[in-house]
């Protein structure tokens, strides 16, 4: 089983920045990556990002590409998301997933989430 927690989350004006952060625990073998999903209220998920472990490949959705960056620390075990350029369409609860394929075209099903950090944009 693996466990993962998500943190960072909160109250950004338009135009700013915040970095989420997702420690995970647990055997992550039989997974391709780690992902990023949000869900606002009244609207579907959305795979929002996620990096492979094995070639670095990074995947986002174009209405992020340019100013989220997805990294990882492996020592800390630390998926982190940085998000700048902020927008109040990014507001939504921020997800952090075991995904079972990430590709740099292609974020696949995810398995495993942690309750998620609620990001809100707005001035």
């Amino acid at each position: 089983q693996v466990q993962l927690v998500e943190s960072g989350g909160g109250l950004v004006q338009p135009g700013g920045s915040l970095r989420l952060s997702c420690v995970v625990s647990g055997s992550t073998l039989k997974y391709s990556g780690i992902g990023w999903f949000r869900q606002a209220p009244g609207k579907e998920r959305e795979e929002v990002s996620c990096i492979n472990f094995s070639d670095g490949s990074r995947y986002y959705v174009d209405s992020v590409k340019g100013r989220f960056t997805i990294s990882r620390d492996s020592a800390k075990n630390t998926v982190y998301l940085q998000m700048n350029s902020l927008k109040p369409e990014d507001t939504a609860d921020y997800y952090c997933a075991t995904v079972f394929a990430c590709y740099s075209w292609y974020m696949g099903a995810m398995d495993y989430w942690g309750k998620g950090t609620l990001v809100t944009v707005s001035s």
